[in-house]
């Protein structure tokens, strides 16, 4: 899985020809961890469908800000630079493909 920071975050996610579904994440989120093998599942089986990229907000503050990420696990899902779809909290797997599946 990808990780993200705010140096490269317009090289992964805008020069990216796959959509991109963005993780945005911390250390200390018990939902955030219970997600992760999800995405990585998610990501395995939509190798060159989809990108899974992750985003340490603690670490990476000023990306949170710009895309508004009040709580977390976000998840937005980037198609060309441009943010589609937004997902707070954690989901099931199959919600989870339920929702980005019109994406892909």
């Amino acid at each position: 899985m990808l990780v993200i920071t705010e140096q490269t975050f317009d090289e992964e996610v805008k020069g990216s020809s796959e959509p991109v579904l963005v993780d945005f994440w911390a250390e200390w989120c018990g939902p955030c961890k219970m997600i992760a093998p999800i995405l990585e599942e998610i990501a395995t089986e939509q190798t060159g469908k989809l990108r899974i990229g992750k985003v340490n907000v603690d670490e990476n503050l000023e990306l949170g800000r710009r895309f508004d990420v009040m709580s977390i696990p976000t998840l937005i899902l980037f198609k060309d630079g441009e943010p589609l779809l937004r997902i707070v909290g954690a989901k099931g797997k199959g919600q989870l493909l339920q929702e980005l599946h019109p994406f892909l």
